[in-house]
């Protein structure tokens, strides 16, 4: 056991000397800002850059949010390639120096070959009727998946061309970063699309309970913490974990109160063909419609009441605002985790204060996963018209053999008489 843990510490020793010395971070903090807090200690000036940052950019969020679905789409886009570029440019610190060829080029291009296919998918499912208009958006939609194995395809066949003797375990080392960077950072951006389209409350409020969670829990741990939570994130305390776990809860709560009550927020986002625009009208489901609860014997002796009206998705808010705030700081642990192996404070420099772009969403990839399966396993049933959007796609004589199968069913079933005709 002795020689064992040995050997794995000189592993670990040879594996630290192979990554660079990386260049130390530059401070991209505005002048007006600096000169502003030059009389502050370093800790209250890094207290009121964040802050200060933290409000622009919620103001930001906020402002993009009124100018609809479509946007947030883009912001949603923009920030996945940011978060790629982020991670990628760590990765080529190491490979550039060996003046390999081809690994910049090949990660960006199968980052594109990998949003063609989510992105195909999306418009195949949520724009059917656009599509079936024009001719030549049918056939990329027809053999979409095929298109896009090929362009994958290609890219593998340019990747083993570029293999380099004295140098192949290196060159997949890169591969695989890419692809677990891709992982990380397309598929789950895709989540998050298409969590919006289930309503931008599935979108808002997981969003702003992570970042709720990382205010309060920075807030509660700068005043109050004393007690180490993590070694992987020596300022992460447990004062701060337990202040924003409650503080998010009762956040989410109260959010999403006030956006039930909203069409604009709960309906589905759909794409109207004849308008060109995306749409959010609808008759809300009942988890947007207020009910009467009964509130436990326990509870009634405190708070007085016997009944509390409210709206079922509240109760939904709950869990989701307790996994952003128990299990979604794991992923900030495992970002910095990443940080620590290959020296570096930030992912980037992006943003004074906070670091790069993927710093700030280390979390919200993890919650965008757990919002989709949520939602797969407890909320959504089948969806009539989503169904009848890919029935119309379908060929006349395909369409006619659905129609007479489903009224051979009904019939069984006893729902349509066998003398009804049509």
């Amino acid at each position: 056991e002795v020689d064992l843990e040995e050997r794995l510490g000189e592993l670990d020793l040879r594996n630290d000397s192979d990554v660079p010395d990386v260049p130390p971070p530059t401070d991209s903090t505005p002048e007006i800002l600096k000169r502003a807090l030059s009389g502050l200690s370093a800790r209250w000036k890094n207290w009121w850059i964040r802050g200060i940052l933290t409000l622009a950019m919620i103001s930001g969020f906020f402002l993009v949010i009124y100018m609809g679905s479509f946007m947030l789409m883009l912001l949603v886009l923009s920030i996945q390639v940011k978060c790629y570029h982020e991670i990628i440019t760590i990765g080529y610190r190491v490979y550039h120096s060996y003046d390999l060829p081809w690994f910049r080029s090949l990660s960006w291009y199968f980052l594109l070959c990998v949003n063609y296919f989510f992105y195909g998918e999306t418009v195949a499912d949520y724009f059917a009727t656009f599509v079936q208009r024009r001719e030549q958006l049918q056939f990329l939609i027809r053999y979409h998946r095929f298109i896009s194995f090929a362009l994958y395809l290609t890219g593998f066949c340019m990747f083993v061309l570029s293999l380099v003797k004295k140098h192949y375990r290196l060159q997949f080392y890169m591969f695989a970063w890419t692809h677990v960077t891709l992982l990380i950072t397309v598929t789950q951006s895709h989540l998050v699309i298409q969590n919006l389209f289930e309503g931008m409350i599935w979108f808002l409020v997981p969003i702003s309970s992570v970042i709720c969670n990382d205010i309060t829990a920075y807030i509660f741990g700068f005043f109050f913490g004393r007690t180490p939570l993590i070694k992987l994130s020596p300022k992460k305390t447990w004062e701060g974990f337990i202040g924003g776990f409650f503080s998010t809860v009762v956040f989410g709560f109260i959010f999403s109160y006030f956006l039930a009550q909203h069409q604009y927020f709960v309906c589905p986002v759909e794409y109207n063909s004849e308008t060109n625009r995306f749409v959010t009208e609808c008759e809300p489901s009942e988890l947007f419609q207020m009910q009467k609860y009964s509130v436990p014997p326990l509870l009634q002796a405190v708070l007085g009441w016997e009944t509390v009206n409210m709206y079922p998705f509240q109760m939904h808010s709950i869990a989701l605002s307790t996994f952003a705030s128990l299990i979604g700081p794991f992923g900030g642990f495992f970002a910095s985790g990443f940080k620590r192996a290959f020296k570096i404070k930030d992912f980037a420099d992006t943003i004074p204060g906070h670091g790069g772009i993927m710093d700030r969403f280390d979390c919200q990839y993890l919650m965008a996963t757990f919002v989709h399966v949520y939602i797969t396993s407890f909320i959504r049933g089948p969806n009539p018209s989503k169904l009848l959007k890919q029935l119309l796609i379908l060929q006349p004589e395909q369409q006619l053999s659905v129609y007479k199968t489903l009224k051979s069913y009904l019939i069984e079933k006893g729902i349509l008489q066998p003398s009804l005709r049509g």
